[in-house]
């Protein structure tokens, strides 16, 4: 009971801090280290936002959290799709490489990008905008390398990084997909290993094995 009081204060504090987050709707439960958050807030961005800010929270095993979208803000498929074009040709994603289909707020995503962070870029914009309900991600990644190069950039990515103790970390490759072994401590070390290896170039899969222990 003590345990799930402190997670409950843990979680509460890490919302208030996270500036992308509205916690003023959000209502934190605790039961068996499963976080449940109910209330609403304005977007699926800030529904995403708010699900990475709970997972940072040592302790925390899932959470779920409705999303109610204001009736003034809901967005036509339509102007979805203009949006979205406007997006796919940034400077991280390849101009007339991607194309869009919108379905009753359902974005889905088309074409092939040489990068995996180009593909994960994509969704991850279009996932902030207003109005979308989901985004199916087929966008394919096209480039060809060694994997043993694949696996010597990701290595020294690892190295690099300072919220990543890369010598508890396994790193196999094989055909695109990039497969993570070891132990961490932190959901943020964990996903710092997962943005390394889906930047790395020729990844189309990250398969994440990664235990999160308790120091």
């Amino acid at each position: 009971m003590k345990d799930n009081f402190l997670l409950q204060h843990r979680v509460i504090d890490e919302l208030e801090f996270d500036p992308s987050v509205d916690a003023a709707h959000i209502v934190v439960c605790v039961r068996g280290g499963v976080v449940t958050l109910s209330g609403h807030v304005d977007s699926f961005a800030e529904k995403f936002a708010a699900e990475r800010t709970v997972h940072r929270v040592k302790g925390v095993v899932a959470q779920e959290l409705e999303v109610r979208l204001p009736s003034d803000r809901k967005t036509a498929d339509e102007e979805i799709a203009r949006a979205v074009k406007m997006l796919s040709s940034g400077a991280l994603v390849p101009d007339g490489r991607i194309a869009i289909k919108v379905e009753q707020g359902v974005v889905t995503l088309r074409g092939q990008v040489d990068w995996q962070f180009q593909r994960a870029e994509a969704e991850y914009d279009v996932h902030k905008l207003g109005g979308v309900k989901a985004v199916v991600n087929d966008i394919t990644v096209t480039a060809k390398v060694h994997p043993a190069d694949v696996h010597a950039k990701i290595r020294g990515a690892l190295e690099r990084n300072g919220e990543v103790e890369a010598g508890n970390v396994t790193v196999s490759v094989a055909g695109g997909k990039a497969a993570l072994g070891g132990q961490v401590n932190a959901w943020t070390e964990r996903e710092a290993i997962g943005r390394a290896a889906r930047s790395a170039p020729g990844v189309t899969q990250v398969e994440d094995k990664i235990e999160l222990v308790r120091p």
